[in-house]
């Protein structure tokens, strides 16, 4: 295995081993019990809004595909595209992009459907946008509208400079949307030309985006006790902050950065209340969609091997 193989896995161990470290300094206090105790305290309630959190999250992942596909002009059924995107999103969230990533899920489910490399490559970079933009428009809504929020993180920006910062993100926003409204032309380099997307593929994005943060969000929001909760526009900018970190330091599950971020940034809440609904979250959002994921691949791959035996029968008969 070459170094460039190696860099990322291990970029992912030291964000772990960091991330744990700082954690445990944080948590030296928690027993099991104390723990044991949140979970319980979670309500039904609490459960059921998390749960259906959870279902409108990887609705919009499927709704990422979509859209790339769209701008495409290449139709996939809509079932095919739903169950690609869970099992690319449910593997990749879990055991980090480095190791298995959503690139080689999506090559693998989309070349049986007669796109070319190029088509799902252009796929995967509009799906990454698409997040990317998502992440960009609510941080930029969040800072606006609680600028005090960048006080949880150590006092990472002044109050001014952070809605200022808020408006600088909604303007790229506005940016982005102008470009096409505009209708630029495709930027070409080499043999490679990237098509602007036409207004209406920009319109699903700004909505699919940050519908997949704002639901995965309230997985941790319905999850937490009352006790003490700032709020969800609060609890969305810590998720946003944390999944992203987490996503950067490719720790397979973001294991120790979503923890160590929110407990810092939630000091009036009791940190077993935090890592209770932590726990909540990776169980709904990263456990068993990635325990469904490995039965739909081991499904895909089997029918995959089963079709050149199907067609030697065909040729002899």
């Amino acid at each position: 295995m070459t170094l460039k193989k190696l860099i990322w896995p291990m970029i992912g161990a030291v964000a772990i081993v960091f991330s744990g470290w700082l954690l445990y300094h944080e948590l030296r206090g928690l027993s099991l019990a104390d723990l044991s105790d949140s979970l319980a305290a979670i309500p039904a309630r609490g459960w059921m809004l998390s749960g259906l959190c959870t279902i409108a999250a990887y609705a919009a992942l499927a709704g990422y595909d979509r859209i790339a596909l769209i701008h495409l002009e290449r139709k996939v059924p809509l079932l095919f595209v739903t169950v690609c995107a869970f099992t690319t999103y449910a593997l990749s969230h879990t055991i980090g992009a480095s190791v298995f990533s959503g690139a080689v899920v999506r090559y693998r489910a989309y070349s049986s459907r007669g796109l070319t490399p190029k088509e799902i490559g252009v796929l995967v970079a509009f799906c990454s946008f698409t997040f990317v933009l998502g992440v960009v428009l609510l941080t930029g809504l969040v800072l606006v509208i609680d600028p005090d929020i960048t006080e949880r993180m150590g006092d990472l920006l002044p109050e001014g400079v952070s809605m200022t910062t808020g408006y600088v993100l909604l303007a790229l926003v506005g940016f982005y949307v102008a470009g096409s409204w505009l209708g630029l032309k495709p930027l070409t380099i080499g043999s490679f030309r990237l098509q602007y997307p036409r207004l209406s593929v920009v319109g699903r994005q700004l909505i699919v985006g940050p519908l997949e943060l704002l639901a995965a969000a309230g997985i941790v929001y319905f999850a937490l006790p009352e006790a003490g909760n700032p709020g969800y526009i609060v609890v969305l900018g810590i998720f946003l902050i944390s999944f992203s970190v987490a996503l950067l330091s490719h720790a397979p599950g973001g294991v120790g950065v979503l923890e160590l971020v929110f407990i810092a940034a939630l000091p009036e809440m009791d940190p077993a209340d935090v890592l209770a609904a932590l726990l909540v979250f990776r169980l709904l959002y990263l456990i068993i969609p990635f325990l469904i994921a490995i039965v739909i691949l081991l499904l895909f791959e089997r029918s995959q091997l089963s079709q050149p035996d199907l067609e030697g029968r065909q040729e002899k008969s």
